[in-house]
C-alpha cells in the first residue's frame, strides 16, 4: 500500500530550484554495432525515430479542394452558425473558431463560408443543400473520414516497413525506426559489419557520425533556450558543434527525409498540406509538430530537449492539465516544466503515488508508449441526432430514423468497399427525453445483398414502434441508431449470409435468478433493455456521480469515429470533474488524507478505491 506523504515542510519544495542537464541524463547513449544490427526495435531503441503528421486545418482543406479554390482563399467551415474549421489564410484576419459566421464575415468580407454537408430525408447521401435547417437536417463528416482514409493509405504505401497509428481524423503517428535503419545501413554500409579489431566486439561504439546538412530537412528546434532574458535559461549544451553530432541525429535526418517525401506525395495526390514533428518518441513528436505551422516539419534532436521543455508551461502539455496540473501547481508553487524538475521522484511519489513516475519521466522527455496500428474495422457504427425541437408525435420519429439510416448505409457501404464481407449482427435504436436515462431496443440485422437505406429504415422504424409503444407523451430529445457486432466473414467461407445466421439477440435465453425462479416476460425485456442501455449510452454521454446530471457530446462529436468519440467523451468527463474540483478548492472541502487504525479493507474494496495519480483522471 502506498504510504501517506511524510510530514516535511512544503516550503522546501516550493520555488524554482537550480536546473542542470543532469535531469536529462539519457540524451547521448552509447550506440553500438549491436544496436544498429538488432532486429528488435522496441521503445528502448537508442535510434528510435517517431513522427507525428498533422493535416493543416483539415476540414477547411477538404472543402477547399472539393471546391477547387486557390490555397490563398480565406475559408471557414460552419456547422449551423458556429465555425468548426478556419483555414490559415482566414486566421490572418483574426478569425477563430470562437467566432460566429456573421462576425467572421465582418472581419473578412471576401470570406468563403461553407456549411458542412448534411443528411436530409429522402436523400441517400449527404449533400450541400441551400435549405439546411437543424430541425430537419443532420451533420455529415463522411467527406473528412474518406479523405482521412486516403491519407493513411498513402502513408502505408510510402513507408511500407513503418508502423502507422491513426491518432485522430487529421493526425497519425509513424514509427520510422525500421525504414530509417534500412536507409542508414544503405548509406553507411560500413556499419553493417562489426570490425575485426572492435575492442568490445558487437558492443563496441560506432565510429563518429558524418556531419549533417539540415538546410533542406525542416525546422530545427534550437539547442539553447530562445526565451526572454527573464525566462529560465538552460546551460549551453556542450554538443553545439556539428562535429559532435550523434548517430541518433543522423537517424532523425533520415526520418526527416522520409517525412518530407511523404508530405510532398500527399500534397501531389490530394492537395493537402501537413505539419510534422520528428523526435525520439510520441510525446515529443506530438509536442514539436506545432513548433512551426502550417506546412512545415520540425526536428527535435535529443540535445535540444532540455531547452525546449524547460520554459514550457507544464499545464499546456497533454494530460498534465486539468485537476492534476492544478494540484501540481498548487502543491509546489510552479508553472513551468523547469520548475517541476526541482521536485525529486521520491517526493512526487510520496505525494501523488507510485504512478507519478510517469509524470516525472514525461517532464524529462521520456515516453515509452508504442506506435500501434489500429484496426480499420469498427465493431460498431453510430448515427445520432440531438434534437433542437423534441419529437412529440409518434410518426415524426420516422423522419429522423430515415435520416440516420442514410448515414449508416453510407458508412457501411464505405467500409464494405475495403472489406466486402463486413456486416453488422445487430441494429440498436435508443431514444432519450432530456437528461433522463435513455431507453433502447435492438434486433438482429439480417444480411441482404445490397446495403440500402430502405432496409435500415424499415428495421429502425420497427424498433421505434416497439420502443414507443402506445405512449401518448413521448417528448424525445435525442435519437440514436447504431450497428453493433460488426464483423468480417472468415476467408474461405462459402457465403457471407451463413456467417450471419445467428439467433435473434432478443430471443437468447436469459440467466435465471439465484433462486432459480423463471423470469417473467416483462422482467426479461426490462433486463435486456437495461443491459444494452448501459452499454450503448456510454458511447455518447455519462451521468456525473456527484451531481447526477447527464452530460452528452455535441452533435459534431457524435459523428466521430469510435476512438475519437471515446476521447471526446473522456475529455468532457475530465472537464466536468475539473469543475467540481475547482468548487471543492473554493469551498475548502477537499478530502484530507488521514491514517487509519481500522482493519484493512477487503481486496475488492481496495480495488475500487482510486489512489495516487489515477484519482486525477476521469473514468474511461
Amino acid at each position: 500500500m502506498i504510504q501517506n506523504s511524510p510530514s516535511k515542510p512544503i516550503s522546501a519544495w516550493k520555488g524554482k530550484g537550480k536546473i542542470t542537464n543532469q535531469d536529462y541524463d539519457d540524451l547521448r547513449p552509447t550506440i553500438t554495432y549491436r544496436h544498429i544490427l538488432s532486429q528488435n526495435l522496441g521503445v528502448r531503441d537508442p535510434l528510435r525515430v517517431i513522427a507525428l503528421c498533422d493535416s493543416d486545418a483539415f476540414y477547411a482543406a477538404c472543402e477547399r479542394v472539393r471546391l477547387g479554390l486557390d490555397p490563398s482563399a480565406p475559408l471557414v467551415v460552419q456547422q449551423w452558425e458556429s465555425l468548426i474549421a478556419v483555414s490559415y489564410p482566414a486566421r490572418k484576419y483574426g478569425i477563430s473558431r470562437m467566432d460566429k459566421v456573421k462576425d467572421a464575415k465582418k472581419k473578412c468580407p471576401n470570406l468563403v463560408a461553407v456549411h458542412v454537408a448534411t443528411y436530409k430525408e429522402g436523400e441517400g447521401e449527404p449533400g450541400y443543400w441551400e435549405d439546411i435547417d437543424t430541425r430537419t437536417h443532420k451533420v455529415s463528416l463522411d467527406l473528412y473520414r474518406r479523405e482521412s482514409s486516403k491519407i493513411i493509405n498513402i502513408m502505408k504505401q510510402s513507408v511500407p516497413s513503418g508502423e502507422i497509428e491513426k491518432a485522430s481524423i487529421d493526425e497519425a503517428f509513424l514509427d520510422l525506426s525500421r525504414p530509417v535503419r534500412e536507409r542508414l545501413l544503405e548509406k553507411y554500409p560500413y556499419l553493417a559489419k562489426v570490425p575485426d579489431d572492435a575492442p568490445e566486439g558487437a558492443d563496441s561504439a560506432l565510429p563518429p557520425p558524418p556531419p549533417i546538412d539540415w538546410s533542406q530537412l525542416g525546422e530545427l528546434v534550437p539547442l539553447t533556450a530562445q526565451g526572454k532574458e527573464s525566462e529560465p535559461q538552460v546551460e549551453t549544451s556542450e554538443y553545439e558543434n556539428d562535429h559532435l553530432t550523434s548517430w541518433h541525429d543522423v537517424a532523425l535526418s533520415i526520418g526527416a527525409e522520409l517525412i518530407a517525401k511523404l508530405r510532398e506525395e500527399i500534397f501531389r495526390q490530394l492537395g493537402y498540406t501537413m505539419s510534422a514533428g520528428i523526435a525520439r518518441n510520441k510525446f515529443l513528436a506530438k509536442l514539436c509538430a506545432s513548433y512551426k505551422k502550417p506546412n512545415s516539419q520540425s526536428i527535435l534532436r535529443n540535445d535540444a530537449i532540455p531547452s525546449y521543455l524547460q520554459p514550457m508551461p507544464f499545464q499546456k502539455i497533454r494530460f498534465l492539465g486539468g485537476k492534476l496540473g492544478d494540484a501540481l501547481a498548487k502543491e509546489y508553487d510552479v508553472s513551468t516544466v523547469g520548475d517541476l524538475l526541482a521536485v525529486s521522484l521520491d517526493e512526487m511519489q510520496n505525494k501523488f503515488g507510485e504512478d507519478a513516475l510517469w509524470v516525472y519521466e514525461l517532464l524529462r522527455g521520456i515516453d515509452g508508449s508504442e506506435v500501434k496500428e489500429r484496426s480499420a474495422l469498427f465493431k460498431s457504427m453510430l448515427a445520432s441526432k440531438n434534437l433542437p425541437k423534441p419529437i412529440t408525435a409518434l410518426n415524426d420519429g420516422q423522419h429522423w430514423i430515415r435520416v440516420l439510416a442514410a448515414e449508416l448505409a453510407l458508412r457501411l457501404k464505405d467500409a464494405r468497399e475495403e472489406v466486402p464481407t463486413l456486416w453488422p449482427k445487430t441494429i440498436v435504436l435508443h431514444a432519450r427525453k432530456g437528461y433522463e436515462t435513455s431507453r433502447s431496443k435492438q434486433a438482429a440485422f439480417p444480411f441482404t445483398k445490397d446495403v440500402s437505406v430502405d432496409a435500415i429504415a424499415s428495421a429502425g422504424n420497427k424498433l421505434w414502434k416497439e420502443l414507443m409503444g402506445s405512449s401518448a407523451n413521448i417528448n424525445i430529445t435525442s435519437v440514436q441508431l447504431a450497428f453493433t457486432g460488426i464483423e468480417a466473414a472468415e476467408t474461405g467461407q462459402q457465403s457471407i449470409d451463413t456467417f450471419f445466421k445467428t439467433k435473434d439477440v432478443q430471443r437468447q435465453p436469459l440467466k435465471r435468478s439465484r433462486d432459480n425462479e423463471e423470469l417473467s416476460p416483462a422482467r426479461a425485456e426490462c433486463d435486456v433493455r437495461d443491459i444494452q442501455e448501459e452499454k450503448e449510452r456510454s458511447w455518447t454521454s455519462f451521468v456525473c456521480d456527484r451531481c447526477q446530471i447527464r452530460l452528452a457530446l455535441r452533435d459534431d462529436q457524435l459523428d466521430l469515429s469510435d476512438d475519437e468519440r471515446a476521447h471526446a467523451l473522456a475529455t468532457l468527463r475530465q472537464e466536468h470533474q475539473d469543475f467540481h474540483f475547482a468548487k471543492d478548492l473554493e469551498s475548502g472541502s477537499l478530502p484530507q488524507k488521514t491514517g487509519s487504525t481500522s482493519r484493512p479493507a477487503s481486496k475488492r474494496g481496495r480495488a475500487a478505491e482510486s489512489r495516487g495519480i489515477a484519482r486525477f483522471f476521469g473514468k474511461k
